[in-house]
């Protein structure tokens, strides 16, 4: 062999990394997709509340809903969520995280437990809904340190009973 013949030229570290990048960001990409779509995760975005139920661990929530007074005039959104589209669509998307890591690491609390800032939103709806009846109830409507839960007295109203 020619002592001058040349060496293929070896790829540069640069090129190396930004290879394993592209690669690893295209194999989140396809888990993640492949992910979304077994867990159908556009049916979340509906206003449907059988996609609750996606989750096997919301059949009791669901059933408990099919037999509550709210059955036929609220949806889980209607309690569960802001009414003005983006701050429903955020909690949505934040709900959806935090429930999609807890059942892939199976890191949740059983029974499943609504978060404080879910409860909040939880009890505005309520109020919200009901107000005209519940204003001259709660003279601290405006601050929710000193406003009554509404949950407290009336908890098995959206599960039904026993819930």
């Amino acid at each position: 062999m020619n002592a001058f013949a040349m060496k293929p030229p070896r790829p540069s570290l640069r090129f190396v990394l930004v290879i394993a990048v592209v690669w690893s960001v295209g194999v989140l990409a396809g888990l993640g997709s492949y992910t979304f779509h077994y867990a159908e995760g556009l049916s979340y975005f509906s206003n449907d509340p059988k996609a609750c139920v996606n989750c096997h661990i919301m059949r009791e929530q669901y059933d408990g809903w099919l037999k509550s007074s709210h059955h036929a005039v609220a949806s889980c959104n209607d309690c569960h969520t802001p009414h003005a589209f983006v701050p429903k669509y955020l909690s949505k998307a934040e709900n959806g995280f935090w429930h999609s890591k807890g059942f892939t690491l199976q890191d949740f609390h059983e029974p499943i437990q609504i978060r404080p800032k879910n409860s909040a939103v939880l009890q505005q709806n309520c109020v919200g809904c009901h107000s005209a009846l519940v204003s001259p109830l709660n003279p601290h409507a405006g601050d929710a340190r000193q406003m009554m839960d509404c949950m407290q007295c009336h908890r098995d109203v959206g599960h039904g009973p026993g819930r």
